[in-house]
């Protein structure tokens, strides 16, 4: 069983959804969870479980577009407990689907904003921290829309594929570290953000989000060597990037 005692772990998008239970799961695992999410009474919710779980938590209500709140997460995480074991980077939009050339500018930007700058901006602030740890490990939230790149779904394709590059670059620059950095494809999930994609469809034919959460956790196990790989959590297996020849 994943042992987590003793370490502290930033899980963004911690609301509802993939990030509430991956937050729930490391914190049962016994880890200390900073629950990042915009959502109060959600992040109220996930405090009643994790405690009820006999976990600890530190809610942290905060919008994920406000870069300089981001950046203040890192110098508020340093003070107080002086390292960072795991980054759960989870938060993310959908965005409306649209063809390529009908976004309006305002809307693509919004979604390449929160799903790739905020993220960028999270890794910066928290890097420093993660080499405090003995086994500092990043978790990076992708989809399978980085590489189906479906008709209309552009902008959130495009903004999952640069995440996973920046993941991919980040991980060569720390693979002689304790670092280990990580793609996760969480596949089909009954999310709030899946029901917007798919309204029809019925969300009992879709894992739940808890079941996805017990995969990802195994990222952030201390004894994990992989690093630069995308987990593909439907097939239940790492996965190496293809490089070009």
């Amino acid at each position: 069983m994943l042992d987590l005692n003793g370490r502290i772990a930033l899980v963004t998008g911690a609301s509802r959804g993939i990030g509430y239970f991956t937050a729930l799961e490391l914190a049962k695992a016994g880890a200390h969870v900073i629950a990042v999410a915009r959502t109060v009474g959600g992040l109220e919710e996930l405090d009643d479980a994790i405690a009820a779980a006999n976990g600890t938590t530190t809610l942290v209500p905060q919008d994920l577009m406000d870069m300089k709140a981001i950046d203040k997460l890192g110098g508020a995480i340093a003070e107080r407990w002086g390292k960072l074991d795991i980054l759960v980077a989870n938060a993310g939009i959908l965005g409306p689907l649209s063809p390529v050339g009908h976004f309006e500018a305002k809307t693509f930007e919004k979604v390449m904003t929160m799903n790739v700058t905020s993220t960028w901006r999270i890794i910066r602030t928290v890097e420093p921290l993660l080499h405090k740890s003995d086994a500092g490990r990043a978790i990076i939230l992708s989809s399978g829309a980085a590489h189906n790149c479906r008709p209309f779904w552009g902008a959130y394709s495009a903004s999952k594929a640069a995440v996973e590059a920046l993941a991919r670059c980040w991980a060569g620059e720390t693979q002689n570290t304790a670092v280990r950095v990580n793609c996760v494809n969480p596949g089909a999930t009954r999310t709030a953000m899946r029901a917007q994609a798919m309204p029809g469809e019925d969300p009992e034919t879709v894992v739940h989000p808890s079941e996805v959460a017990q995969k990802i956790v195994k990222l952030a196990d201390p004894a994990l060597q992989e690093t630069g790989m995308l987990y593909d959590v439907p097939q239940d297996v790492m996965k190496a990037f293809q490089h070009p020849q």
